[in-house]
């Protein structure tokens, strides 16, 4: 028998299914949370507290006030809970459907792309181990990197950077490709030039795609096979970067690590299901080249 925490995972996965996203279970949390005698008691204590004290040293009005302010604060602090409880469950039911081994808190990922190296400190915040896609076993996981900054005034500062990450190893295309960054493309195109000057160890790749050139920028190793690029960049993988993969997608290829990435924490199956898939789509065509 399930401990109460976990009862509610199986009971609302067999009456809706998968959760579309994370907030799917946020009402039914909170709903529950809100029917528990507990709950009640913790806040008009608090509340009946606060405004009493409040009453009695300044007057009644404001110990109205303040109970008020303390019985909104409870009901946030119960909806963040029925919130954390909602995710929790999601990537539960979201692992489980897909065979994938669900690894809460904080995980590492190998640090072996320069993404997975940046910043000051870096974790996983939640990760799934299995099957990605057809023949590609990997990672999917919520990346985070800090970055500590100082301001003006001499005060510490974190900033947060948040992307979904797929991580997976082709090892059959590192002798071909040591080093491969297919980037979503910013800034001014006038600039590339001046830019490339500044490239020690990597090169831009130029391929015959206006399209591809529009959405990404692509580098590579300066000894890389320019032969051997323009074979894996072939026009069905140019058209499926172009059209079909996710929204600002782009991977990292390091001595046959490869790392496939959008912005952000994506909390709901189909955008997860997007980057499982764009990783599997990748590694495949890396794989496939190499094999030939």
């Amino acid at each position: 028998m399930g401990s109460p925490e976990t009862e509610p995972v199986v009971t609302e996965a067999a009456a809706t299914g998968v959760p579309d996203d994370a907030n799917d279970l946020r009402g039914y949390h909170f709903g529950r949370l809100m029917r528990t005698p507990l709950t009640w008691i913790l806040i008009g204590s608090l509340a009946l507290i606060v405004g009493i004290a409040c009453a009695v040293m300044i007057g009644p009005l404001v110990g109205l006030f303040g109970a008020a302010v303390v019985l909104l604060i409870g009901l946030v602090a119960v909806f963040v809970i029925a919130d954390s409880r909602a995710a929790k469950d999601f990537f539960e039911v979201y692992a489980s459907a897909r065979n994938l081994t669900l690894i809460h808190g904080r995980g590492r990922l190998p640090q072996a792309t320069p993404l997975l190296r940046k910043g000051d400190a870096r974790y996983t915040e939640r990760s799934m181990v299995g099957r990605l896609a057809d023949g590609v076993h990997g990672t999917l996981a919520l990346y985070t990197y800090e970055e500590e900054t100082t301001n003006s005034e001499g005060q510490s500062e974190t900033n947060y950077y948040r992307y979904t990450v797929g991580f997976t190893q082709v090892a059959e295309c590192a002798e071909f490709v040591p080093e491969l960054f297919c980037q979503r493309k910013f800034g001014l195109r006038a600039l590339e030039k001046f830019e490339d000057v500044f490239r020690s160890r990597k090169e831009r790749v130029k391929l015959e795609s206006e399209v591809l050139d529009e959405k990404y920028e692509i580098f590579a190793g300066k000894e890389q096979d320019a032969n051997w690029l323009r074979q894996l960049f072939s026009p069905t993988f140019i058209v499926w970067l172009t059209d079909s993969a996710p929204e600002k997608f782009a991977f990292e290829l390091v001595d046959g690590n490869l790392c496939c990435y959008v912005s952000g924490h994506k909390e709901n199956a189909a955008d997860l299901d997007a980057v499982a898939a764009a990783t599997g789509a990748v590694a495949m065509r890396l794989r496939e080249e190499a094999l030939e």
